[in-house]
């Protein structure tokens, strides 16, 4: 299979852009455990008034897996499947996958996708009429996030909290406000913004290029659009606990600039939420012989209370279901250690890993 793909690829022509309406461009690095979900997911939108291989193409770039992921890819038809570029010195693997499809993609608008994601119905026409609604070259969805286990649940709802502050959607879209972000599982972009934006070799060494591709929106006028989209589009982002902490180490410092700061917080919030009621029960247990200690214990009482609503309002942003939000506490000190790992690694080592590669930072 991989040498008919292989041979197939070399006798195709480059493509003329700009030929069909839309080029869907999944990279994919070891990812025989979700790939075929997300391209079924994809290949299903194809229907007799938005053909896959007529108004629109589907382009896999293999980045080097050493698993099933190039022969899932190309079991599907109509999907494309390339090898990308050779990796050069200052580029990341996304970004030169992403860039090796862009070169060759036809569609006047370009989508951006992880293969861990899964589309609705629907999803990638609405996407378009989105984007050309909103007058926006760039279209990014944050997607339903999939959690299995207990720290999966427990961490996640924490840091998509975090990042709906740092990031609010509102913010993100108004061109008149410098805060810029974007979700490379779900990038779209128009050929022009891309050119525009010099699209992924103006971002070849960040780790995060999609936030990176987004401030470059901001500031080209390009026409920038996010928001939390569970109606487009869910993901697993990670299968294991071990690749959960290796990619949060990974991209915590890059997300949050006080990362040393917001720990502390949190570190904080273990105390208030474990330490009030205890301190409480104290003063409550004096409080029998001793009136004005009861009352101490009242009103300890009440800050933990009103503590534990703030924590949980603010938990409630991170769009997670209720369970997930109210087991959210046990996370705290896994979470702080996190932004505490994320910091050294990025400032104090300037390297991260990610997928059996290590990039500096």
């Amino acid at each position: 299979m991989p040498e008919a793909i292989a041979e197939a690829e070399s006798q195709t022509s480059p493509p003329e852009p700009g030929e069909i309406e839309l080029t869907v461009i999944v990279p994919a690095r070891n990812e025989e455990d979700c790939l075929g979900v997300c391209l079924q997911s994809l290949v299903a939108q194809s229907d007799e008034f938005f053909q896959l291989g007529r108004d629109w193409e589907l382009l896999v770039v293999d980045d080097g897996s050493t698993d099933r992921t190039r022969a899932i890819a190309g079991g599907f038809a109509g999907v494309t499947v390339l090898s990308p570029a050779k990796l050069e010195k200052g580029w990341t693997g996304k970004a030169n996958a992403c860039w090796t499809a862009a070169q060759r993609a036809r569609g006047r608008w370009l989508l951006f996708t992880d293969a861990d994601t899964i589309h609705e119905a629907g999803n990638l026409r609405r996407a378009i009429h989105e984007a050309e609604k909103y007058n926006v070259g760039v279209l990014s969805y944050s997607p339903k996030q999939l959690v299995s286990g207990l720290w999966q649940r427990a961490l996640m709802p924490l840091v998509f909290c975090e990042l709906a502050l740092a990031y609010p959607p509102e913010k993100v879209s108004n061109p008149e406000l410098r805060i810029a972000a974007a979700n490379g599982q779900f990038l779209l972009a128009s050929r022009e913004a891309y050119k525009t934006l010099g699209g992924h070799a103006s971002v070849k060494g960040e780790i995060l290029e999609d936030v990176e591709l987004a401030f470059l929106a901001k500031r080209r006028k390009v026409g920038l659009r996010f928001r939390y989209a569970a109606d487009a589009l869910s993901t697993r982002m990670y299968r294991t606990t071990g690749a959960m902490i290796e990619g949060w180490t990974k991209n915590l410092a890059l997300l949050f600039g006080n990362c040393l700061i917001l720990a502390m917080w949190r570190i904080l919030d273990i105390f208030l939420l474990v330490g009030l009621p205890l301190l409480a029960w104290e003063y409550w247990g004096y409080g029998v012989a001793r009136v004005p200690l009861f009352t101490a214990g009242w009103l300890l009482t009440l800050v933990w209370l009103r503590n534990l609503w703030r924590f949980y309002a603010r938990v409630a942003k991170s769009n997670f279901p209720a369970l997930e939000c109210a087991i959210s506490p046990l996370a705290l000190p896994l979470f702080a250690a996190l932004l505490y790992r994320s910091w050294f690694q990025n400032r104090v080592l300037h390297r991260v890993g990610w997928k059996g590669r290590t990039y500096p930072v």
